[in-house]
């Protein structure tokens, strides 16, 4: 394994761990010099202590002695060398900026104000308008005249600006105080040109106060008085100008600026070293011992230093009066360091690199300074650079905040190659964007090599090449989706890149290289073990192309486009292990079958077993995906065919099955419960087998196999075969149901030979019960035990059957009455039960031609007379009805017999459509109607009734028979 994978997440190769000591990065006479430095400024530490510093120079002591590494006797030697030193010269650096609102002593209304300012060095306490009578002494008047500065005159305003700084010396910070007053100068000026100027009557006042005093003398404006010992390292802040008298106690306010600083210090550091230097050595110190002592290690700390820390740096910043340019310089050149060597928080640098950026001028360093600066930016870059190269390994995802650390470190060097002052001083600049790409490429393929030699295989077989392989390759995949998933919008963000498309490429070229190597030994006469293990593989190589689809830009076939090649020989001996997997699981749950139904299911378990046996097939299909279009056909119809093979073998199997159960049990009923389960289970095999189609999609099949493969051989090779078993399936499922049908076919021939023969005294609903009590018991539980499909299969068989018994029921004899009754009567009954009011057999089936045949021969056989007559009437009227011709005209007519008297009377109402035999065209001969008894019954005559339409409204029922054509039957007899 590469040594660089053992070491702690933020150290590269051959440096120190974090968790050391770094003192030895500067020796021991740099260290004790710097020591020495840092005793100096806490021993002549200036200011009133601000709140979030340290005022206990004890504590400070101890803090910096923990910081450098001291032992007790080190301390002392150093602490008493600096005693000895010479104390450096105290300064106060007083800025004097602006002032507002003050009073205005020209005629004008305004000021030509200017201020004077020294220290007092005797203790004198300044003037309060409150408790204390003011003072009336003035700068001039405290201080020798060599010690006090003045600022320039700002001509004619009460809201004059300076921005002018004054270093003043003192002594002792406990008895000096600072002191300024404001003054408006007073130039001589003639009486015309200050009446010139007069605005108002306040002004013509002042013009005659001018003139009792001294020609040149300044007007007072204020003071301000200011304790040294009241003020912080650094002040800034707006100060009530105060007067001399009550005349005027509101005089405006000034705005001063002060800083506490040394000149002159007397340590070897400060003597030799450029103050910026020296406080980059001790801010370095200090920064390294604060991320040592973080609690949660170096990469969570965020920057912030402790109270000591900040004290330590800030009296010695504002004791060497450094700008904030040159603290912050300071600053990145320390905590860029640093982060080569601990890797903190690099949000810290991102602060400094900013404030670089918005103080940066050029010309405020020396040359010397500006090739530190170019030289921490080329270093950072560079280190920056070798992390993003090894990201994988310095910020792994299972380290907290990883990808917070990685988006800082890009934030960075974005933001430090965008500065002016990189680009001033880095020159050729270099291109941030490509140098991490490039780093990236080389990263990727390092860390693809190190995992390749973690995975190696102890023994060197094709079998354990394979599955290391498998193994590298699922390495790969997941290192691919956290460069999609998360790494992407990071490189996206803050540099443009895609690192997907990066790592894919390089890993893809790789990934072939290396697996073309393992796979050359490969042939047709490998062990399953091995063509197992190398199914693995191609599993993994085909997720693996499947990913290039999320790539932006593909030009040019990649290096896996053709990998399906290199397991052809392989092919094979897939195939048959799904055929044989599925084949043996298939005998396994049959032999376990107990042929009962399984949960809320009609089937058994066996058939669970094979739906899951096929959906492994089906998704064997779908994970090959074999790109080669006729390749892919021939695999299907392979599947194709041992699919249908395992299935005609079920059946057989699983009947065998069913009868083995049925003898050991001796079991009438439970035998056909068996056959029940047995239909079930082709019936539902054969579904399994008509979805074939749709479940390993063949119509994408036959898309890509247009122009390559004859559509009348797909048809052939395929959906011929595949409808080909199905109907060997149908023609199993029949078989099982005849013989479910002729199990109950005795039975029903049984009952209905009881009922023929029954007495025939007996009502022939009485008669029929036994009959239809066992078909509901038989029907309800085939009804629950088979599905819908086979259980109408079932009723249609025995509906047919049971016309056929019905129908030889009846004899080679004329049957008596009473016998075709309950025939008749059967035959309706069992055609109710059969139908089930629509849940049954439809009435089209039940009513087929052997059906009516034998329906119409038993209404006959089982009516009364009468009911015959009038069948027969019923009969000869509708032939009336349906007859059409009307040659001679139609005649309605009335007939009515009377039993009684053996009468007929018929009554001739009216005739339509008769021929004309007259010479004028109109029919008048009278109506004969002879009469069928013979010579004693006359024939009546009567004339023609009044139109057709008239004698519809008279007479119901009315009857038109044609002319001629003999009498008709009444409605009534």
């Amino acid at each position: 394994m590469d040594p660089a994978a053992e070491s702690p997440p933020g150290t590269l190769p051959g440096e120190e761990s974090p968790e050391m000591d770094l003192s030895h990065r500067f020796s021991k006479e740099e260290l004790a010099l710097l020591y020495q430095e840092v005793l100096y400024t806490i021993l002549h530490r200036l200011g009133k202590p601000k709140q979030q510093h340290v005022g206990d120079s004890q504590e400070l002591y101890s803090y910096v002695q923990k910081a450098f590494g001291m032992d007790a006797e080190e301390h002392s030697a150093i602490m008493q060398q600096v005693m000895e030193l010479e104390s450096p010269i105290y300064c106060l650096k007083a800025t004097v900026k602006e002032a507002k609102g003050i009073l205005g002593k020209d005629v004008s209304g305004l000021s030509d104000p200017y201020c004077l300012l020294g220290i007092q060095a005797r203790g004198q306490e300044p003037a309060h308008p409150d408790h204390k009578k003011r003072t009336k002494a003035v700068v001039k008047d405290l201080i020798p005249e060599d010690q006090i500065h003045r600022t320039q005159v700002i001509k004619q305003t009460l809201s004059p600006v300076w921005n002018e700084t004054f270093i003043l010396e003192f002594k002792d910070v406990e008895t000096a105080s600072f002191h300024l007053d404001m003054w408006d100068s007073d130039v001589v000026e003639s009486m015309r040109h200050k009446l010139g100027e007069l605005t108002d009557l306040h002004g013509l006042k002042r013009i005659f106060k001018d003139a009792r005093k001294d020609k040149g003398q300044d007007d007072f404006l204020g003071n301000v008085v200011v304790r040294l010992k009241d003020l912080h390292c650094w002040n800034d802040q707006w100060y009530q100008l105060e007067p001399r008298t009550e005349t005027y106690p509101e005089r405006g306010h000034c705005h001063l600026q002060f800083l506490l600083t040394h000149k002159k210090r007397a340590t070897t550091s400060s003597r030799t070293q450029p103050s910026y230097t020296v406080h980059r050595h001790l801010l370095q110190q200090l920064v390294s011992h604060e991320i040592l002592q973080h609690q949660a290690g170096s990469t969570s700390w965020d920057g912030e230093l402790s109270s000591h820390a900040s004290t330590v740096l800030y009296l010695h910043a504002t004791q060497k009066d450094l700008s904030d340019f040159h603290q912050d310089m300071a600053q990145w050149l320390a905590y860029s360091k640093l982060y080569q060597s601990l890797e903190f928080n690099s949000s810290c640098l991102l602060h400094q690199i900013t404030s670089i950026e918005y103080r940066w001028v050029q010309e405020r360093l020396r040359p010397e300074q500006k090739a530190e600066l170019a030289e921490s930016f080329q270093s950072l870059l560079t280190y920056g650079v070798s992390l993003i190269r090894r990201f994988r390994i310095i910020f792994p995802l299972s380290v907290p905040r990883s990808k917070e650390r990685l988006q800082s470190l890009l934030r960075v060097l974005v933001q430090m190659c965008k500065t002016k002052a990189f680009h001033e001083l880095c020159t050729p600049s270099p291109d941030l964007t490509q140098m991490v790409s490039t780093a990236l490429k080389s990263g990727t393929a390092e860390w693809f090599h190190m995992q390749k030699q973690h995975l190696k295989p102890m023994v060197k077989s094709i079998e354990e090449n394979s599955k290391a392989l498998s193994k590298l390759l699922q390495e790969v995949i997941e290192d691919l989706k956290q460069c999609q998933k998360i790494w992407n919008k990071l490189f996206s963000t803050n540099l443009k890149l895609n690192i997907f498309s990066i790592a894919y490429l390089e890993l893809e070229s790789l990934v072939a290289e290396h697996v073309q190597q393992q796979l050359h030994e490969v042939d047709s006469s490998m062990s399953r073990p091995t063509a197992e293990s190398l199914f693995d593989l191609y599993r993994k190589l085909q997720e693996l192309c499947q990913m290039r689809d999320s790539l932006p830009n593909r030009d040019g076939p990649l290096a896996l486009s053709n990998f399906h090649q290199w397991f052809e020989e392989a092919l094979p001996l897939w195939l048959q292990k799904a055929y044989t997997t599925t084949l043996e699981r298939a005998q396994r749950a049959i032999q376990m079958d107990q042929l009962k139904p399984y949960g809320y299911h009609k089937h058994s378990t066996s058939t669970v077993d094979l739906s899951t046996c096929y959906a492994q097939i089906v998704t064997t299909w779908q994970q090959l995906n074999w790109p080669d279009p006729e390749k892919a056909f021939m695999i299907m119809v392979n599947l194709l065919e041992d699919m249908c093979k395992i299935s005609l073998m079920y059946c057989k199997l699983i009947k065998e099955r069913a009868e083995a159960l049925s003898l050991s049990e001796q079991n009438e009923g439970e035998a056909a419960n068996k056959l029940c389960i047995v239909v079930n289970n082709i019936e539902q095999l054969r579904l399994l087998m008509l979805k074939l189609p749709s479940q390993l999609d063949w119509a994408q099949l036959e898309q890509r196999m247009r122009g390559i493969i004859d559509p009348q051989q797909i048809q052939n090779a395929l959906h011929n075969q595949l409808h080909s078993t199905v109907a060997c399936l149908d023609h199993e499922v029949q078989d099982v149901v005849q013989a479910l049908a002729t199990k109950l076919e005795k039975g029903i021939a049984r009952h209905i030979q009881e009922l023929s023969s029954s007495s025939d005294t007996q009502k022939p609903e009485d008669s029929i019960i036994p009959l239809m009590k066992f078909l509901e018991s038989e029907l309800q539980y085939l009804n629950e035990h088979l599905v819908q499909e086979n259980f109408k299969s079932l009723l249609t068989l025995l509906w047919q059957h049971t016309l056929s018994v019905l129908s030889a029921a009846q004899g080679p004899q004329v049957p008596s009455f009473q016998h075709c009754q309950r025939l008749f009567c059967a035959l309706k009954s069992l055609e109710l039960c059969f139908h089930a009011e629509g849940c049954g057999l439809p009435l089209e089936t039940l009513h087929s031609a052997a059906f009516q045949r034998l329906e119409s021969h038993l209404a006959l056989c089982s009516a009364t007379s009468r009911k015959l007559i009038q069948k027969y009437f019923s009969n000869r009227i509708q032939q009336q009805l349906d007859t059409s011709s009307e040659k001679y005209g139609a005649v309605t007519i009335k007939a009515l017999y009377r039993p009684s008297e053996q009468k007929l009377r018929v009554e001739v109402l009216n005739a339509t459509n008769l021929i004309p035999l007259d010479s004028d065209a109109h029919p008048g001969a009278p109506a004969r109607v002879p009469r069928g008894g013979g010579p004693d019954h006359p024939v009546q005559e009567e004339r023609a009734a009044p139109p057709l339409r008239r004698s519809f409204r008279l007479l119901d029922p009315l009857r038109e028979v044609p002319a001629g054509g003999g009498l008709s039957a009444a409605d009534r007899l």
